[in-house]
């Protein structure tokens, strides 16, 4: 696939959806695709699914038009499935993808196994939205699908400073800083600025969190009880995991919470030596080296114990 022009020939409907749970670089790369398509080819009918998003998210262009529910059964000439290494991260949404004429994914998931008919995957990319951005024609990047691009690309490097960030990477944040964006806004308003629930619950996990593999390991769990004491929800805890990645001498983080239904919800991070996406995807996750997740049932303790062992023969291959 060159560009996303190509793939909109003859097309009269359109499909965008990503993961469940939507983050920065969901959000940015389908509303940047949303915006591309309703500015730019205006005779075809374009819809976007997504679970609801995070407030910060909502000063996007277009953030309002985003479908929430999946109750009509439309089926599309084209869905476009971003930021999901597979169907069944899909959500509710996967049946759009089933019943389209054609399918195409744009996404950067090392697990990605290239599902669809047109597939765009390139793991070393930093982020969707880095991909989106270089399917786009420059000259019509909008200021408004810009800031979509960058929300993007801003969340998934950590304001530039993961190591999935590039010169390719920087070169494209500059071209979209010359259209016009407030960048530095972006940053703050998204990505630093937490409310006092959040950064109530941060401290929860600090303190709950624990050191293992003498110190190589670091770890923490938040339970429903203590996210309904602060009154925050799952989305409020996007950042807890890189917290406890910078803590001085550690390989790994892995922070926890629970579901409604008891499940745990387990993020990952590395500083270079684990590949968690390796564990990840054993246990029928997903994600990145440095960064991925998975769902696992049962006593947090024990979860964490799991994941120890991976970790632990990784470092000692």
């Amino acid at each position: 696939m060159k560009d996303l022009a190509s793939q909109l020939a003859q097309v009269k409907t359109v499909a965008i959806a990503g993961h469940v749970r939507p983050d920065g670089d969901c959000v940015g790369s389908c509303l940047a695709t949303y915006n591309y398509i309703t500015t730019w080819f205006p005779q075809i009918q374009a819809d976007i699914y997504l679970e609801p998003i995070p407030n910060i998210f909502k000063f996007l262009k277009n953030s309002d038009k985003i479908c929430n529910s999946c109750e009509n059964d439309k089926e599309y000439d084209l869905c476009i499935v971003q930021d999901c290494g597979e169907t069944g991260r899909l959500g509710a949404a996967v049946k759009y993808f089933q019943t389209a004429g054609k399918t195409v994914c744009i996404d950067h998931h090392v697990s990605n196994n290239s599902f669809a008919d047109e597939n765009y995957i390139f793991p070393e990319a930093s982020s969707t939205s880095e991909l989106i951005f270089e399917l786009l024609e420059q000259e019509r990047i909008t200021k408004e699908i810009a800031e979509c691009i960058y929300v993007g690309m801003v969340h998934d490097t950590g304001v530039f400073q993961y190591s999935c960030t590039s010169a390719r990477t920087m070169n494209a944040a500059g071209v979209l800083m010359e259209k016009g964006i407030n960048f530095s806004k972006i940053v703050d308003d998204t990505f630093y600025t937490k409310t006092f629930g959040q950064n109530k619950i941060l401290g929860q996990a600090l303190l709950n969190s624990r050191l293992f593999l003498q110190g190589a390991v670091i770890a923490a769990a938040v339970t429903q009880e203590e996210m309904e004491r602060f009154q925050v929800l799952p989305k409020h805890l996007d950042g807890i995991v890189s917290q406890l990645r910078v803590t001085k001498g550690v390989e790994a983080a892995i922070f926890l919470y629970e579901n409604e239904d008891h499940t745990w919800k387990v993020s990952m991070r590395s500083n270079g030596k684990a590949d968690v996406a390796e564990i990840a995807m054993k246990y029928h996750g997903g994600g990145h080296v440095r960064a991925a997740g998975v769902t696992m049932q049962g006593d947090p303790e024990r979860i964490i114990e799991i994941i120890c062992k991976e970790i632990e023969r990784q470092l000692h291959d």
